[in-house]
């Protein structure tokens, strides 16, 4: 009788021993599985960084256009022509190379290629832009003379440059002045037109650098006529 006592003792024991084996390792199960479940909105926070890229979209390449926001044939018209009135200025210029004399003409010539240049680069990029040829038909070009054809006053004729090109020193630097005078005040009021007819900002803004900065460079090409 104590023998069967003893045995079922050892059995209740052993029986309580296994159920606390179990008891922690339901335990040691939840504790493997909570880092698990607490890793879950980690994973489900993923997308919102994959969302970044669309709320920088403002950004992107379409909203950086050379010119953007809206466009008429002013603004077309006012790149088309000016394109080949700041390349016929820049050609003048070169031809101060060992011509000019004076040291404000000399001056003049290098402020006026560090502000057409960059301005031919904008309007080429603009029409680009906004899918217009770089050129149009007008009834000038590049041979029609002082003022002659439309919207292209003050281009010079093949004649023109020819007399320029032919003088040097103190002749060369009142030529000069005097073209390029009427040159300008051609590029001054095409830009007053586009800043009368046009819409684009871009290109607005661009029309009012170009009437007040030659505006300048005329008063200072008049001065400059006044002393040599």
């Amino acid at each position: 009788m104590r023998a069967f006592t003893n045995r079922a003792t050892r059995t209740a024991a052993l029986v309580g021993a296994v159920a606390a084996t179990g008891l922690l390792l339901t335990a040691c199960g939840a504790d493997d599985t909570a880092p698990r479940a607490s890793a879950s909105p980690s994973a489900t926070a993923s997308p919102s960084a994959t969302a970044s890229p669309s709320a920088a979209a403002p950004g992107s390449a379409a909203s950086q256009a050379p010119a953007p926001g809206p466009f008429n044939d002013a603004d077309v018209m006012f790149a088309q022509m000016m394109i080949p009135h700041h390349e016929q200025a820049l050609e003048m210029t070169e031809l101060a190379d060992g011509r000019a004399e004076d040291a404000d003409v000399k001056k003049l010539v290098a402020a006026i290629e560090g502000a057409q240049e960059p301005e031919i680069r904008k309007m080429r990029a603009w029409l680009k832009g906004w899918d217009r040829p770089e050129s149009a038909d007008h009834e000038s070009g590049h041979g029609g003379g002082h003022g002659s054809g439309h919207g292209m006053a003050g281009m010079m004729s093949e004649q023109d440059m020819k007399d320029l090109a032919a003088v040097k020193g103190e002749k060369f630097d009142r030529a000069f002045a005097e073209l390029m005078i009427a040159h300008h005040e051609g590029a001054v009021a095409m830009a007053q037109d586009e800043r009368k007819n046009g819409v684009n900002p871009t290109a607005r803004k661009l029309a009012d650098d170009v009437v007040r900065t030659q505006s300048a460079e005329v008063a200072e090409l008049r001065r400059i006529l006044g002393r040599i």
